[in-house]
């Protein structure tokens, strides 16, 4: 089963504050960073803990979509030292229906 099979088209129903819910309709990795970041709730994913190759797109792509996502620069140590981004959603996110193809 490739990526795109597992990760079909879906609805989601968007709502911040007191604009008027929208849907959007996500599928493959863009899907994947949603639905990882709505269970990630407030603490949000990084591509440290939540690998993936492209998270800065997927944000981008759901952020154009409607979908309010704060990213957050952290300072990290290691061999490696320097910075990464947190994501956190900040829409309240409802699950829909899997779309057509």
């Amino acid at each position: 089963m490739s990526f795109k099979e597992q990760w079909p088209a879906r609805a989601f129903t968007i709502r911040d504050g007191a604009a008027d819910p929208r849907v959007v309709v996500v599928k493959g990795r863009d899907r994947w960073a949603l639905e990882n970041l709505m269970q990630a709730g407030p603490r949000g994913c990084t591509p440290i803990d939540h690998p993936g190759p492209r998270w800065s797109a997927y944000v981008f792509k759901l952020k154009k979509a409607g979908v309010c996502i704060e990213t957050i620069h952290e300072s990290h140590e290691g061999p490696f030292p320097g910075h990464h981004a947190r994501y956190v959603l900040r829409s309240s996110v409802t699950p829909g229906r899997e779309a057509a193809a």
